[in-house]
Order: structure tokens, then C-alpha cells, then sequence
């Protein structure tokens, strides 16, 4: 019987965030707890720069969302299509095309628009329902509350 990947609470609280509750500046926190507890890992430093690349461009921010989408596909580009449970080649693929559409801001104009992080792996996929099922409160520890 193959082991069943254990997943960083901070890491499904990161796919939760983008994914769910669309918070941008909470998956910031997270993701920036993890990359200095992993010792700075380029992977987990582009996932938080596409957080805030959406960030910046929601809040009007093109020129701070282009540095921060390019800085993310520097990272993120030419890896497993397939990592930490996730389908990569599909955020960056999406990823690339947002910061082609914002190159072009000036002269097309787009709403902005979330994007998502496809969930391959069925245990990462459940826990992350298990923080659908019982939210975290953003800035507080699971033990706090």
C-alpha cells in the first residue's frame, strides 16, 4: 500500500485561500510562512508571487502585477508539469497569458479575473475541504480557535 502524501498545513491553507476564498494578500501570509520555514524554495516563492501578481492587478496595480507575474514564471517555468499535487503547467500556461493581457493594458483593457490552482492529487483536494468545511480565521493558529 503506497503512503499517502502529507501535505504542510500552510501549503493547504495557501490552495484554500486562492482557490476559495480568493484572498490574495492571506495567501501571501501563508505561502511566505512556508517559503521561510522550507528554507526558500524558488517553487513555493513563484506560487506566492502569482498570488501577488492577482493581488496588485486587483487592486490596480499593473505595473507591480507584471514584476510580480514575471518574477513567478521565472521560478515557476520549465518545471513538472505535476508538482505537490498540483497541475503546475496549467497555472503557469494561465499565468503567462495574464501577463501577456497585462503587457497590454494600455491599449486592451481587461477586468480582472481570478485564476486557479487545478488540484490533482485527491488527498490534497480533501484537505482542502476540510478547511472548506471548517474556514480558518486569516492571522490566527488552528490552536488558538
Amino acid at each position: 500500500m503506497t503512503a499517502r502524501p502529507e501535505y504542510d498545513r500552510l501549503y493547504v491553507k495557501f490552495i484554500y485561500y486562492f482557490n476559495v476564498e480568493r484572498d490574495y494578500f492571506e495567501c501571501h501570509e501563508v505561502m511566505e510562512e512556508l517559503w521561510l520555514e522550507e528554507g526558500r524554495a524558488p517553487l513555493y516563492q513563484g506560487l506566492l508571487q502569482v498570488a501577488v501578481g492577482l493581488y496588485h492587478h486587483r487592486n490596480g496595480n499593473v505595473s507591480g502585477a507584471i514584476k510580480l507575474f514575471t518574477a513567478a514564471l521565472e521560478k515557476l517555468a520549465g518545471r513538472q508539469a505535476e508538482v505537490m499535487g498540483i497541475d503546475l503547467a496549467l497555472l503557469v500556461a494561465d499565468s503567462q497569458r495574464y501577463l501577456q493581457q497585462l503587457e497590454r493594458m494600455a491599449e486592451q483593457p481587461f477586468t480582472f479575473y481570478d485564476l486557479n490552482i487545478r488540484v490533482i492529487d485527491p488527498n490534497l483536494d480533501e484537505a482542502v475541504g476540510v478547511l472548506i468545511a471548517n474556514p480558518p480565521i486569516p492571522g490566527v493558529e488552528e490552536e488558538e480557535h
